[in-house]
C-alpha cells in the first residue's frame, strides 16, 4: 500500500523503465508532449535496443502492412481483444509515417512485413536515438533495478548501482523478466507465468534431415490430439522445421505445447489444397501417362523432386520401381504419405536470435485507454512485459510501438 508521505519529497520526474522498442517509443512519445518535465529512461545493460538491432536477421521487420484493427488483432495469439482499441489508436499506418517523418523509409515486402529502405537494424536504431536525443530524454544504461518503493507522492526506484531514482510515474517496459515480475507481484498484479512463443521444432528423427533448406510454399501441419492447426510456408531445417506455418502454430499453442513439454506429433499435409480424391486421380493419372518412368523420377504434384522422391521411400516404393509397377498398394501408402506424413517432435529451438515469450501482467489489471495499472496509480506497461505476443511478420513491434505511445502520452498529461 502507498505510504503517505510528504507529496514535496518525491521529485516530479517521469521514468521509463527499458531501452528496448516499447521503451524507447514510449519515452520519447512522453518527453515530446511533455516537454517541461524531465524524463528517464533506465536500461539495465550496457547496450540499447538489442532486440531491434537482431530483428529480421538484422534487417529489422519494423512492421507490418495490415491496416485494419479488426484485421490486424487476428494476428496476437494474445491480446487481441485489448489491442482492438490501441490499435484505433495507433496502427501501423501511423508507424509508419512516425518513421517517415524522421527521414526513415520503409518499404513493404511480399508477405507484407516492413523494412527500412536500408535493409539494416541500425536505421532504426539511429533513428530512435536521434529523437531521444532531440526530446531530451536522459539515458542511462547499466541501471538495473533493484526494488521500487510506492509512495503516496510517487516511486522511489532504488537502482543496482546503489543509486536512487524519484520519479511521478512510471512506464515498465522491461520485456520479459522474471526479476521485474516479482516486483510487479509485489505491487499487486496478476502474472501469467510466461512460456516460449515463436519457436521451431526440433525433430532429431527426421527422415528429411538431408534436406535442409528446402521451402515448401504451403502445407498443412497440424497437432496430434489436439485442435491446434497452421497452413503456410514451410522450412526444412537440419534439426526439424521451421517457417511461417510452424511459427505460427508454435505461437498459437505456446502453453499447449509447453504442457506436452514440447514432445508431440507433427502431422502434415503436404498438398493441401488438393482433397483426397483430387489427389488419388492426380497419382492415378500419372501412372497411365507414364508407365515407363521411375516413379521416384520426377513429381507429378506441385512438391520439389527431391522431397517427392524422399516421400515415395518413406512409402515404401523402391527408387528403381516404374510407375506401370505401381500397385494399389503403394499408391494407397503414398496416397497416405502425402496428407498425414508424421513427425516426433522432441523439443523446440528458438527462431534465430528473436526470443518471444506469451505471459506477463495480466491484461485484466491494465487500462488500455492508458495503458495505466488498475492496480497502482501512476505505473504504466508497454511492450512484451505484458501477456500479449504476435505472430512472426513485425506484430510484436507493433505492439511495442503502440502501447509505448499511447503510454507515453498519457503519462504526459497531469
Amino acid at each position: 500500500m502507498p505510504k503517505n508521505l510528504n507529496a514535496n519529497h518525491i521529485k516530479d520526474y517521469l521514468v521509463v523503465v527499458g531501452g528496448g522498442a516499447a521503451g524507447f517509443f514510449g519515452a520519447i512519445a512522453c518527453a515530446q508532449a511533455c516537454i517541461a518535465k524531465k524524463v528517464i529512461l533506465l536500461e539495465k545493460n550496457r547496450q540499447l535496443l538489442s532486440k531491434v538491432r537482431i530483428s529480421g536477421g538484422g534487417r529489422c521487420n519494423v512492421t507490418h502492412a495490415c491496416f485494419d484493427p479488426v484485421a490486424l488483432v487476428k494476428n496476437y495469439p494474445r491480446g487481441s481483444q485489448a489491442l482492438l482499441g490501441p490499435f484505433t489508436r495507433f496502427q501501423p499506418r501511423d508507424t509508419i509515417q512516425w518513421f517517415k517523418d524522421r527521414h526513415v523509409e520503409l518499404k513493404v515486402e511480399e508477405d507484407g512485413r516492413l523494412f527500412p529502405l536500408t535493409d539494416d537494424s541500425a536505421t532504426i536504431i539511429d533513428c530512435l536515438m536521434r529523437a531521444a536525443k532531440a526530446a531530451h530524454v536522459e539515458v542511462r544504461t547499466e541501471s538495473g533495478i533493484e526494488k521500487i518503493e510506492v509512495q503516496s507522492a510517487g516511486f522511489v526506484i532504488h537502482l543496482t548501482n546503489g543509486s536512487v531514482v524519484e520519479c511521478k510515474k512510471l512506464l515498465f517496459a522491461t520485456g520479459s523478466n522474471s526479476k521485474m515480475y516479482e516486483l510487479l507481484a509485489a505491487l499487486g498484479h496478476q502474472i501469467v507465468p510466461p512460456v516460449p512463443s515463436l519457436f521451431t521444432f526440433n525433430v532429431p528423427n527426421s527422415p528429411l534431415l538431408d534436406l535442409a533448406g528446402m521451402s515448401i510454399s504451403n502445407v498443412g501441419l497440424r497437432i496430434q490430439h489436439t485442435d491446434l492447426k497452421q497452413t503456410g510456408p514451410l522450412l526444412l531445417t537440419h534439426w526439424g522445421f521451421s517457417g511461417p506455418a510452424v511459427l505460427k502454430l508454435s505461437a498459437w499453442g505456446a502453453r499447449i505445447l509447453h504442457g506436452m513439454n514440447y514432445q508431440a506429433t507433427l502431422v502434415v499435409n503436404w498438398l493441401p489444397e488438393m482433397n483426397k480424391e483430387t489427389l488419388a486421380a492426380c497419382l492415378g493419372n500419372y501412372k497411365v501417362k507414364n508407365p515407363a518412368k521411375l516413379i521416384s523420377s520426377d513429381s507429378p504434384v506441385a512438391l520439389p523432386k527431391n522431397l517427392w522422391k524422399k516421400l515415395t521411400i518413406m512409402a515404401g516404393i523402391p527408387y528403381d520401381m516404374r510407375c506401370s509397377y505401381l500397385s494399389k498398394v503403394h499408391l494407397n501408402a503414398l496416397l497416405e504419405l502425402l496428407q498425414n506424413s508424421t513427425f516426433n517432435i522432441q523439443g523446440k529451438t528458438i527462431f534465430k536470435e528473436e526470443f518471444v515469450t506469451c505471459g506477463g501482467v495480466h491484461l485484466d489489471d491494465v487500462n488500455f485507454k492508458t495503458m495505466e495499472s488498475k492496480k497502482c496509480p501512476g505505473l504504466f506497461f508497454a511492450g512484451e512485459v505484458l501477456d500479449i505476443d504476435g505472430v512472426t511478420g513485425g506484430f510484436n513491434f507493433q505492439n511495442a510501438w503502440t502501447t509505448g505511445w499511447i503510454a507515453g502520452q498519457a503519462m504526459a498529461k497531469d
